[in-house]
């Protein structure tokens, strides 16, 4: 089965080809990341208005790259939730075009899912049932799955989540945007234990907030003279405490669902520090721990041609009346 991806949740314009659910014959993806820099974050017109320019052009750059004719293509798989209205407007109706120019079925998937699908597209040894987490610029969510057909929520962000808290106090220090990578960089140098943070408490403890930290560093830094040393101390020490509720609350997600596989996904499960924790934290727990390729941690449509190819398999349909 041939199922052509396409993804336009936020900032990217993605599409992706892949073979049997696993097999990436195409995965190309324009982004309007630069455009947003110099606003401090993502602008939505910004991003719908490059989304609608490019897609066309990124539609037949994948169809060369697979070395396919269209008309070979099985399945029309696009991200209908959750993302920016203007957004997710474009790419479901390029698939809605789509699907009816080529007489194919239709299938709009969930973005957020489609993360954790990105490491069935990197690993063979995964099993189920298992643990995942999605921590990215939108998200924190744990969830427990059966199979991706059974997806049952665990817990999830409160107030930011993982990666807008990162953004945010970047901008707080004033390093710019994106703010996880920039923090990562700077944080490689400080002292992660010169400041204590602490994220705050929850009713149920597989729930996330990190709005509290964030307000924390700001006035933290409005009492404090800064500094290179600071920002690095700063840094290092937020990226800490940020990191260690994400491990603490998905090890105990595994630990109440009695299962021993972890799965990571999303654009902050691309920090190099969160991956060696999560890494050795499990290994202690006797849990096996599964990150995707770097690259298939951003927004891509790989992983909704993979997940929408899984679930169309276990029944799931849609058809050209699909809403957003």
């Amino acid at each position: 089965m041939i199922v052509l991806g396409i993804e336009s949740s936020c900032d990217e314009t993605g599409v992706a080809i892949v073979k049997n659910e696993k097999k990436i014959l195409a995965n190309v993806v324009a982004t309007s990341l630069k455009l947003h820099s110099r606003h401090g974050g993502v602008v939505p017109e910004i991003a719908s208005r490059m989304q609608l320019e490019s897609i066309v052009s990124v539609f037949v750059e994948a169809i060369k790259i697979a070395k396919i004719k269209p008309e070979q293509i099985d399945l029309v798989a696009v991200t209908s939730h959750p993302g920016l209205p203007g957004s997710l407007m474009v790419g479901v109706s390029f698939a809605k075009a789509l699907a009816l120019a080529l007489e194919k079925p239709i299938l709009g998937v969930n973005h957020i899912y489609s993360h954790v699908y990105a490491n069935v597209l990197c690993h063979s040894n995964i099993k189920f049932p298992a643990v995942a987490l999605v921590v990215s610029g939108g998200h924190t969510s744990l969830f427990y799955i059966n199979d991706f057909s059974k997806i049952q929520v665990l817990g999830q962000t409160r107030d930011d989540a993982c990666g807008e808290a990162f953004d945010k106090v970047a901008k707080i220090m004033g390093l710019g945007y994106p703010g996880g990578p920039l923090i990562e960089k700077i944080a490689k140098d400080g002292n992660k234990q010169k400041i204590k943070f602490a994220c705050s408490g929850m009713d149920n403890e597989l729930d996330f907030s990190f709005s509290g930290i964030k307000t924390a560093v700001l006035y933290y830094l409005k009492n404090k003279k800064t500094g290179i040393k600071l920002n690095r101390d700063l840094a290092a020490s937020f990226q800490e405490s940020a990191i260690n509720v994400l491990v603490k609350k998905s090890l105990l997600a595994c630990k109440r669902k009695k299962v021993s596989n972890l799965l990571i996904g999303g654009g902050v499960a691309a920090n190099s520090c969160l991956r060696e924790k999560f890494i050795t934290h499990a290994k202690l727990a006797g849990i096996k721990c599964f990150f995707p390729d770097i690259k298939l941690c951003m927004d891509n449509a790989a992983m909704i041609a993979g997940f929408g190819a899984n679930i169309y398999k276990h029944g799931a349909r849609s058809d050209l009346y699909l809403k957003m």
